[in-house]
């Protein structure tokens, strides 16, 4: 599948810093724990082309990809931890109601 184009400055400067940080973590783990990227790229199922995405930062990579090196590696808990319940428990079994008094769900 091609590569979607995305317009400069489409992603925020601060989003595309923390893929970078994301892609610096996963190179760097698999340089010291010896890890081939022909090996890390079997591991996860993925392309070496898509592996080498994912170590520059690429921001159309996919962010499950990024997660399954992670949880490869052994550094998902400490890269990307759980959010607190706070942020995502809460919500669950509630609905948006509009002022119509229908309630929805996926609209926001």
């Amino acid at each position: 599948m091609p590569k979607k184009l995305t317009p400069e400055g489409a992603m925020p400067s601060l989003v595309e810093e923390r893929l970078r940080v994301w892609g610096r973590c996963i190179r760097a783990q698999r340089i010291t724990q010896r890890i081939t990227t022909l090996q890390l790229a079997e591991r996860m199922n993925i392309s070496r082309a898509t592996l080498q995405r994912l170590e520059r930062g690429d921001a159309g990579a996919s962010t499950g990809n990024y997660l399954r090196a992670f949880l490869v590696l052994g550094i998902l808990d400490v890269v990307a931890p759980v959010p607190p319940q706070r942020f995502w428990q809460e919500t669950e079994g509630k609905r948006v109601v509009h002022a119509g008094g229908r309630a929805h769900d996926d609209d926001f």
